[in-house]
C-alpha cells in the first residue's frame, strides 16, 4: 500500500523528540510521501532540513500561513519568496484566510493571499489553501483574481486543505479544478463530513493528517502522527465500500498529478 500525506507539519516542535522514529514507522505502514506546508519566516529552515533528511519521502511548500500574517506582511512575503531562488518547492502553501481566530487583520490576510496566488500562477505551482470559516471569501477572491488577470479556466490549481464544508462548497471547489484534502475530521462522530465524502468522486480527494493537529478517532485530542493517515484511508474505504488499497492508489495518483512528483 502506498499512501500520500498531502499536508503535515512534521518539522514542528511537537515532533522534536521522536520525529525520525515516527516517520520510519509510518513508512513501514505504507505512508510513503509527505508534503510539508510552510508557516512563516522561521519555519522554512526546519522544514528544509527535514526534507534533506528524508529526500525520498518529503517535499516542501513555501508560503505564509494566514494566522501568521502581520501588519508588515509585504516584508514577510519578501523574506519567504527569497527562498524560491534557492530551493525547489512543490507548492505555494500554506496560504489562505482564517476568520476563526482573529479578524483584526482580515484585509492583510486577503491581500497576502492574493499576492501568493499570483506568485503560484506565475511559477505554475499549485496552492494549498487554509479556509477555516472563510470558504466563501476565498472563492470570491479566486474568481476575482481570475477575472482581473484574465486567467483561463483551471489556471489556478491546488487543494482545499482540511476540507470540512458542504457538498455545494465541494462542488464549487471541484468546478474550479481543486482537490479536497480529507483528514481526521472525517472520523469524528458528528462532523457530518462522511455524508459529504460519500457523494464526492475519488478523483477529487486527497489524504492528509495536518499532524500534529486534528488526530483522527480514536485518538482525537491527542498529538496526530504520520501513521494515523491509515485511519483516514480506512474510513474512506468504509464510506465508499472499496478496498483501502484502492483508496491509497487513487489518492496517491491524485497527489502525483497535482504536485508532479
Amino acid at each position: 500500500m502506498f499512501l500520500t500525506d498531502t499536508h503535515t507539519h512534521l518539522f514542528a516542535a511537537e515532533f522534536d523528540t521522536d520525529r525520525s522514529e515516527l516517520i520510519n514507522e509510518a513508512i513501514s505502514h505504507g505512508v510513503q510521501r509527505y508534503y510539508l506546508p510552510n508557516i512563516e519566516e522561521t519555519t522554512v529552515e526546519p522544514m528544509l532540513k527535514l526534507c534533506r533528511q528524508f529526500p525520498d519521502h518529503c517535499r516542501p511548500m513555501i508560503g505564509l500561513h494566514p494566522c501568521s500574517v502581520k501588519e508588515n506582511y509585504k516584508e514577510q512575503l519578501e523574506q519567504i519568496f527569497s527562498w524560491l531562488d534557492k530551493e525547489k518547492f512543490a507548492a505555494i502553501g500554506e496560504i489562505g484566510i482564517d476568520m476563526f481566530w482573529d479578524k483584526s487583520l482580515a484585509e492583510q490576510q486577503i491581500e497576502a493571499f492574493r499576492i501568493q496566488v499570483k506568485k503560484a500562477v506565475e511559477l505554475d505551482l499549485p496552492i494549498a489553501i487554509h479556509s477555516r470559516d472563510s470558504f466563501d471569501i476565498i472563492m470570491d477572491v479566486l474568481k476575482q483574481l481570475a477575472e482581473e488577470m484574465s486567467w483561463e479556466k483551471n489556471r489556478i490549481k491546488g487543494i482545499f486543505h482540511c476540507f470540512t464544508g458542504s457538498l455545494q462548497q465541494a462542488e464549487q471547489a471541484m468546478n474550479l479544478g481543486f482537490y479536497l484534502g480529507i483528514g481526521g475530521v472525517l472520523t469524528f462522530k458528528n462532523s457530518g463530513l462522511d455524508k459529504v465524502v460519500k457523494d464526492l468522486p475519488m478523483e477529487s480527494l486527497l489524504l492528509e493528517t495536518d499532524a500534529p493537529y486534528l488526530a483522527p478517532a480514536p485518538h482525537r485530542g491527542k498529538r496526530n502522527i504520520p501513521e494515523y493517515l491509515v485511519l483516514v484511508a480506512e474510513r474512506i474505504s468504509d464510506i465508499k465500500n472499496i478496498p483501502v488499497e484502492e483508496v491509497a492508489r487513487i489518492t496517491s495518483e491524485n497527489a502525483q498529478k497535482l504536485f508532479r512528483w
